[in-house]
């Protein structure tokens, strides 16, 4: 049997050799890309909502929301608008990557939008005080795991020369749109933003996305949903009540859909990364609740100690759930330059997404 070409390896932050690209005729080309997160950043609005509070609210009993959930508290936009919670995370960013809005030719916004026209990056590219027509401005929407959907789309654009460097801006504003009469979904969600610049790796740096894989089950399409707002249930039809544009969530069965295929999905993409689970440096999932968090250690073979999680204090903050766990890891030092990272998670669709890469 032919032995297939393998590509030379670096190494991670613990020393572990990484084999980098691994192709065969039974396996696709693994596209890896030498890009890198330059800057992270996020925005939390002031103020903090606690379980407690919730549990008054809802009338729930005292203590149930953090024994089933796991979250504490988190936060809730006041004053705060998306387009500008965007804009405060990426200004962090883009002082973390000592970059300037001048330096960015492509913004994505990968959450939900401000309004449906125009896209809100372009809103983005005007707080930020960046040059009129010096980057192009897009949406992209997949609920939970926009900033992973973005993040690939990103780093195939600025690797191949398309555009110099990309700002991706994940941020949620999603008090508005929560079901006072599904408290069991209603206590989970937080908001928050996040960004993150991407731009070409530098001669002489590891930094690479390894591999990318996403697979849609739309069998679980309506188990998580807003039905208003769009052509089906547009705004001016008066046979659209208040009720669809509020989120509904089957919970359970969105549950029971991640965990039976979670695992052959996570079987596949460390089949093609060429890793094993033990030597990744750093976990970062959507943090979607405690029990799914929970999962990663229980059923899919990480160690606590691999898995970042900031669910306590932040909820689930929905497309800026996982690149604000990132950027705290980050800034921590949870996660240095040549760590082995995989972001991970589930979104609505149901969706189910990872990317492998040397931060």
């Amino acid at each position: 049997m032919q032995r297939s070409p393998c590509h030379p390896v670096t190494r991670s932050q613990a020393g572990n050799e990484l084999p980098l690209t691994c192709t065969s005729r039974h396996t696709a080309p693994n596209p890896m890309l030498n890009v890198k997160l330059a800057g992270l950043g996020w925005y939390l609005p002031k103020r903090i909502v606690t379980s407690a509070e919730l549990e008054r609210d809802y009338g729930l009993e005292s203590g149930w929301v953090e024994r089933v959930s796991g979250i504490r508290e988190r936060r809730r936009a006041t004053d705060e608008t998306t387009v500008g919670m965007a804009a405060a995370a990426a200004r962090r960013a883009l002082a973390a990557a000592a970059m300037t809005p001048d330096d960015i030719d492509l913004i994505i916004a990968a959450s939900g939008t401000q309004q449906a026209i125009p896209c809100t990056a372009a809103f983005v590219q005007h707080e930020l005080g960046a040059p009129d027509g010096g980057s192009a401005c897009l949406d992209l929407n997949a609920t939970c795991l926009s900033f992973l959907f973005a993040l690939q789309t990103a780093a195939h654009l600025v690797a191949a020369g398309s555009y110099r460097a990309a700002l991706i801006v994940s941020s949620e504003n999603v008090a508005r749109s929560l079901n006072p009469h599904e408290p069991t979904s209603a206590v989970l969600f937080g908001d928050a933003a996040a960004a993150a610049v991407v731009v070409r790796t530098p001669v002489g740096e590891a930094s690479t996305v390894i591999w990318a894989q996403f697979a849609t089950h739309s069998s679980g399409a309506e188990l998580t949903m807003i039905r208003g707002g769009g052509t089906l249930h547009h705004p001016n039809d008066p046979a659209t009540t208040p009720e669809m544009n509020l989120f509904t969530m089957n919970g359970a069965g969105v549950y029971k859909q991640a965990v039976r295929l979670l695992g052959p999905f996570l079987d596949r993409f460390f089949t093609q990364v060429g890793w094993q689970r033990a030597e990744v440096d750093a976990v970062v999932p959507h943090q979607a609740s405690g029990h799914g968090v929970a999962l990663l250690s229980s059923r899919y073979g990480f160690r606590p100690a691999q898995v970042v999680t900031n669910l306590a204090e932040r909820g689930n903050c929905v497309a800026a759930s996982i690149p604000l766990a990132l950027a705290e890891a980050v800034a921590a030092g949870r996660i240095t330059r040549g760590s082995r990272v995989l972001l991970m998670g589930t979104g609505a669709g149901l969706t189910l997404g990872a990317i492998g890469l040397i931060f």
